[in-house]
């Protein structure tokens, strides 16, 4: 990795993904070597939203890596409900740590926080922004199930506020992708992103249908209505439920079907397709681990 901190997908080239990746790999297959390579260093959590699986999944990536991390906490019981600026406590978490990850509310947070910090900081989330570690986890799902190249992506869901999919979208052009986007018209990608899909090289082929492409996907990525990014809860009652699969769904797909979530979900993918061959959104969930003790180990090289 040729960075200082990951804020964007838009940073990483073919090469950096790949590293990336390959190291994933090599954790995966033989994690007891890796138990000492970050002993006596600190990660330190910085989040200010509610988070599950990134928290979680970057804490465990440190320890096994040997290192110890130290968690802000709930931001009502930090220095930020005293009016601490995020600029501020970026700071004084730097003190005690050797890397930070960050997630925020506001789109951009990230990118700033970054400016007042000498260690590497991770973007775990920035509003509707960027999401880069969960970009590469899903690249590595992706990889291990049908491959990088020549292959059909669909997107469906949430394109306006869903940072994931900014994330993913960018970070597939570096690659021989396909990609098609399936929303309803009101949460259709953002103009900016779409404008650095085309500056990028990528067709943006959008639907309002799934059956529309449901037959050409390798990957079917399905991503949730976000409540919590609406300005307006009635906008959200317009569109909440629309975009949901089922197994009769998947009868008309590929035998050979991807389907991705970067969850939580809520009723997007019905429960039963758990038990199929296609829902990999666990196992893309699990590899959060491998593909972030990666991810830091490259970040925190030049660190000791």
């Amino acid at each position: 990795m040729r960075q200082d901190h990951l804020i964007s997908a838009a940073q990483l080239s073919r090469e950096d993904i790949e590293a990336v990746l390959d190291r994933a790999a090599e954790i995966d297959a033989d994690p007891a070597a890796w138990q000492q390579r970050r002993a006596g260093q600190v990660l330190g959590l910085c989040f200010f939203e509610p988070s599950t699986r990134t928290r979680m999944s970057f804490d465990t990536a440190m320890k096994r890596l040997g290192g110890r991390t130290v968690d802000m906490g709930p931001v009502e019981s930090s220095s930020v409900k005293k009016g601490e600026t995020l600029a501020d406590t970026v700071r004084v978490v730097e003190g005690y740590a050797d890397a930070l990850v960050l997630r925020h509310p506001y789109e951009g947070a990230a990118s700033m926080a970054s400016e007042f910090v000498d260690v590497p900081l991770v973007n775990a989330g920035d509003g509707a922004g960027q999401h880069p570690s969960q970009t590469l986890l899903d690249l590595y799902t992706i990889r291990e199930n049908v491959g990088l190249d020549d292959i059909t992506v669909g997107i469906m869901g949430d394109l306006k506020y869903g940072r994931t999919v900014h994330s993913l979208a960018e970070a597939l052009t570096n690659f021989d992708v396909r990609q098609h986007f399936v929303s309803p018209e009101s949460l259709q990608l953002p103009r900016s992103v779409r404008y650095d899909l085309h500056e990028s090289g990528a067709q943006v082929r959008e639907h309002t249908e799934l059956h529309d492409v449901l037959p050409d996907l390798d990957v079917l990525y399905v991503t949730r209505i976000q409540r919590e990014r609406f300005p307006d809860e009635n906008e959200y009652r317009k569109v909440a439920g629309e975009y949901q699969i089922d197994v009769d769904d998947l009868s008309r797909a590929k035998e050979s079907l991807t389907v991705m979530h970067p969850l939580p979900r809520v009723d997007e993918i019905a429960p039963e397709i758990d038990e199929t061959a296609h829902a990999k959104y666990f196992e893309q969930a699990h590899n959060g681990v491998p593909v972030r003790m990666a991810l830091l180990d490259m970040l925190l090289e030049g660190e000791r």
